[in-house]
Order: structure tokens, then C-alpha cells, then sequence
């Protein structure tokens, strides 16, 4: 065979297969559901974490609990600030932990693939921010408070304003209606009456709500910007 023809055979049987490797196997390729569970897999990460952190400081017990819940006589002398992150993490005992850790897989059941890991961060931190500059500047008389209801609250009006952005908007305006429907209560009655003894500091809730939606929106405007950008925050 002459050697220029050896060329040409060798390059129609490249170019038939272009798709295989050099073992013969086909080369992988990743469909668009396995894309997203992997980057659902890669936010269950940051659940984990909130939870893992929550359930051993809880085990650490009542010294810990006092030494990081917010109060705000220590956080108003400049010397104690890491309570204003420290305080959503402890609580008050094992039915109000439970309480939140389920709050916490709702939130992650609801909107497993809505927003990225950068975004739901964001999300997290607008929620605390809001909620702390509540307590310092619209609650002097609040004293100390743990939990992370009010974050969890931030966390539902994000997610409600994702499912209006990709999802289904009957359901994004069901639940932005719930949530309306029980921050309106607790401001004008006050705690949700299955929430028993517990003291529930109900101011908590509006502020992270307020701070998780502008959280949400901000996202929404970032990505309608820059299309390209979405899954880099």
C-alpha cells in the first residue's frame, strides 16, 4: 500500500470515530441531570456544615451556649462581635435544636439545585446582617438570643423568589403568601401557637426574612446583568 493511502485510511478512521478513546471506550460525557445532582451533592456541603457546627456546640452544653449567644450589652461594647454570627448557632435546648435542624432539611429538600453555594452564602450572610442590625437598632430591649429560625426565614424568601425566577410562580406566590401570611401573625399575635413554651423571638424572623429577600433579588439582578455569570457566584 503506498504510503500517502496509508495516511488518508488512517485519517477516515479518525475521523469516523471522533467520540471514542484510545482503549475503545466511548469518552464520557456528562448529561445536563447528572450536571445538577453533582452540584446539588456540592451544596449539601454547606448544610452539613450549619449542622454539624449547631450540634456540637450544642453538645458543648450551657458554658458554651453563654459564652457565644448574642447579648446585647457585649456586642454594643465593641469587645464580644463574634456573637453577632455565634448567636444563630447556639440554642436554647435539644427540642429548640431539633426544631431548627428540621427547618434546616425543609430548606434543603425545597430548594436542592436554586442557587449555588456562593449564592446561598450570600443569602446567609444578608440574613444575619439584617436580623443583627434589627436587634442593635430596633430591639434595645432584647438582652441576648440563639437560634436560627431567623436565618431559616431569610433562606424561604430567597428560595421563594428563585422559584419565581426558574420554577413554578404558582407555587413561588403560595409560598411567598404562607410566609407573609405567618410573619403577619407573629406581628400582630405573636408566636405560632404550636410553638409551646418556647420563647420565640418573633422580630427574629421578619429581619431574616427581609435580609434573605434582598439577598434573592440581588442575585436575580446580578444575573440578569450578566447571563454569563450565574454560576460563578
Amino acid at each position: 500500500m503506498p504510503f500517502n493511502a496509508g495516511i488518508h485510511k488512517t485519517r477516515r478512521i479518525i475521523t469516523k470515530h471522533p467520540c471514542t478513546m484510545s482503549e475503545g471506550r466511548p469518552a464520557p460525557t456528562a448529561s445536563p441531570l447528572a450536571a445538577a445532582s453533582i452540584r446539588a451533592h456540592q451544596r449539601m456541603w454547606l448544610v452539613g456544615l450549619v449542622a454539624g457546627v449547631a450540634v456540637l456546640l450544642a453538645c458543648a452544653g450551657e458554658p458554651a451556649r453563654l459564652a457565644l449567644r448574642y447579648e446585647r450589652l457585649a456586642v454594643l461594647d465593641h469587645a464580644q462581635l463574634w456573637r453577632l454570627v455565634t448567636g444563630h448557632l447556639v440554642h436554647a435546648g435539644p427540642a429548640h435544636l431539633l426544631l431548627n435542624m428540621a427547618g434546616l432539611g425543609l430548606i434543603a429538600a425545597l430548594f436542592p439545585r436554586d442557587y449555588s453555594v456562593r449564592q446561598w452564602l450570600i443569602v446567609l450572610v444578608a440574613s444575619i446582617a439584617t436580623i443583627d442590625a434589627g436587634f442593635v437598632l430596633f430591639e434595645p430591649q432584647l438582652q441576648w438570643y440563639v437560634g436560627l429560625s431567623g436565618v431559616l426565614h431569610g433562606a424561604l424568601a430567597a428560595g421563594a423568589i428563585a422559584w419565581w425566577r426558574h420554577e413554578s410562580r404558582v407555587l413561588a406566590l403560595a409560598l411567598i403568601a404562607i410566609l407573609m401570611l405567618k410573619l403577619g401573625w407573629e406581628q400582630w399575635q405573636g408566636a405560632l401557637p404550636f410553638s409551646g413554651d418556647m420563647t420565640v423571638i418573633v422580630a427574629a424572623h421578619l429581619y431574616g426574612a427581609i435580609g434573605g429577600a434582598a439577598a434573592g433579588l440581588l442575585i436575580w439582578q446580578i444575573s440578569r446583568r450578566w447571563p454569563a455569570e450565574p454560576a460563578s457566584l
